[in-house]
C-alpha cells in the first residue's frame, strides 16, 4: 500500500473535539476517544496540496462553485453510484444535518410528523424536535444480529396523513446496513402512496464492503426522483468534516425551490474557499487513496469480529455492510444503561457512542468508530476484553 494507514497522527492540541474535549465531556485524558465519526488519517495529498495552494494565495474573501466543482462531483457520483444527475439540481449546504433541518422546515409545518428509523443517527430526532416537529418512529427490527425494515408499520404510519417527511439514512447510522434495491423500492412506493418527501442521508455510500452496492434511491425510479432529496457529501469519504460542505441534489423544481427559500431565511450564501477547493480535489484525485483505505478499513472489520468472537464473551458484533462504525450487541452482558456506561468509560477507558442515544432500542449497544490506525484498535479492544471479564460472574 502506497499510503500508511498504520502511522498514528496526534491530533491533540488541534481543538479536535474528539480528542480536545476530554474535560468538556467529564471525561479522563487516558481514555481512548472512539465516538465522534471522523477518521484518524491525514487526507488525501492531493487534497492537502489544494488546501496549501488556497493559503500560499492568502486571499479568503467570498468564493463559490464553477462548473469544474459540478464536473468533480457529478463525475464521482456518474462513476462510483451510477447516478447522472443535473446541475440545475444540486444546492451546496454546510453539512448534511444542516440540510435535513432544511429539508425538515421547508416540508412540514410545526406538529406535522416525521419519521426517522431508529436506532439511527441522534441529531435526526434532536433536529426534528427542536423546530417543533413530531418524532415518528418507525424502529428497525433486529433477529439475529441482522437489522431490517418494518414495512407493515411503516405502512400504517404513513397512511395517517400526519407523516410528510422520511428521512432515510443508507448506508444506516449505526446499524451497518446498506439497504437493497428491494427494500428501497418497496420504501419508495409506500412514500408515494401516501405523498411524503423522501429526505435521503447518503453521507456514508463510499464506504461499502464487498459483497454489498449502495443504491441512490432518486436514481431507480424516476418518480423516486421526483420526491427525493439526496444529501451527498466529501466529509465522510475523505476526512474533511470539518470544513463542512455537502452537496444536496433536488430534482423536484417545487422541492428545490422551498428548500432554496428555507437556506435564504438563515442568511446563508455559499461555502468557504477551503471547502470548494477540497472536495473539487477530493473527487477527481482521491479516488486511489479510498481504493486503499477501503482495504485497511475491511482489515480492521476482520480483526475486530475475531476478536471480539474470541476475547470478549457477552458481546457481539452486528456485521456492518457499510460505514466505518461497528455497532456492538452488549446485552447478553445484563447490563442496564448505565452499568454499561460505567464499564465503558471507568472499567474499559473508552470513551464510546452509547445506543440509548441512537434510540431506545439502541439500549444494550455500543457505537465504536473503527477508523483509526490498526494498533489503536486492538488497545481499544484489549480494554473492553479486560473490563468484561472483570465483571462479577453472573448469580
Amino acid at each position: 500500500m502506497r499510503y500508511d494507514f498504520d502511522r498514528v497522527v496526534d491530533r491533540r492540541g488541534t481543538n479536535c473535539v474528539k480528542y480536545d474535549f476530554a474535560e468538556e465531556y467529564h471525561m479522563s485524558e487516558d481514555m481512548i476517544p472512539m465516538w465522534v465519526a471522523d477518521m484518524d488519517w491525514q487526507v488525501p495529498v492531493q487534497v492537502q496540496e489544494s488546501l496549501e495552494a488556497v493559503v500560499r494565495h492568502g486571499i479568503m474573501g467570498y468564493s463559490d462553485g464553477k462548473d469544474s466543482y459540478f464536473q468533480a462531483v457529478s463525475g464521482w457520483m456518474a462513476a462510483y453510484h451510477n447516478w447522472h444527475v443535473e446541475q440545475e439540481w444540486m444546492v451546496r449546504t454546510p453539512g448534511i444535518v444542516f440540510a435535513v433541518a432544511t429539508a425538515v422546515k421547508a416540508f412540514t409545518k410545526e406538529g406535522d410528523g416525521v419519521m426517522i428509523q431508529t436506532p439511527v443517527y441522534y441529531p435526526f430526532g434532536q433536529m426534528i424536535e427542536a423546530n417543533g416537529r413530531v418524532v415518528v418512529d418507525n424502529t428497525l427490527r433486529e433477529e439475529n444480529g441482522r437489522y431490517t425494515m418494518d414495512f407493515e408499520d411503516m405502512d400504517r404510519k404513513l397512511a395517517s396523513g400526519h407523516v410528510k417527511v422520511f428521512i432515510l439514512c443508507n448506508p444506516h447510522n449505526p446499524v451497518g446496513r446498506v439497504w437493497t434495491g428491494e427494500e428501497l423500492r418497496r420504501l419508495g412506493e409506500i412514500c408515494l402512496r401516501h405523498g411524503v418527501t423522501i429526505v435521503s442521508d447518503e453521507i456514508h455510500h463510499d464506504f461499502v464492503f464487498p459483497g454489498h452496492k449502495h443504491v441512490v434511491l432518486a436514481g431507480m425510479d424516476e418518480r423516486f426522483l421526483d420526491i427525493t432529496v439526496t444529501c451527498t457529501a466529501p466529509s465522510k469519504t475523505f476526512n474533511i468534516a470539518g470544513l463542512q460542505a455537502s452537496n444536496i441534489f433536488i430534482a423536484n423544481p417545487g422541492l428545490r425551490t422551498a428548500f432554496e427559500e428555507e437556506i435564504r431565511k438563515t442568511g446563508y450564501s455559499s461555502l468557504n474557499r477551503m471547502a470548494l477547493a477540497a472536495c473539487e480535489s477530493a473527487y477527481l484525485y482521491g479516488r486511489d487513496w479510498l481504493d486503499q483505505l477501503l482495504v485497511y478499513l475491511k482489515g480492521n472489520l476482520d480483526f475486530a469480529r475475531d476478536y471480539i468472537s474470541r476475547e470478549i464473551p457477552g458481546v457481539k458484533l452486528t456485521e456492518p455492510e457499510g460505514t466505518y462504525l461497528l455497532w456492538l450487541d452488549c446485552r447478553e452482558l445484563g447490563l442496564n444503561h448505565e452499568e454499561l456506561e460505567n464499564l465503558m468509560v471507568r472499567d474499559a477507558r473508552l470513551w464510546l457512542d452509547g445506543g440509548k442515544m441512537f434510540g431506545e432500542s439502541g439500549c444494550g449497544f455500543q457505537r465504536v468508530n473503527m477508523a483509526c490506525p490498526r494498533k489503536v484498535l486492538e488497545e481499544a479492544l484489549a480494554r473492553l476484553a479486560g473490563a468484561v471479564k472483570a465483571l462479577p460472574a453472573k448469580s
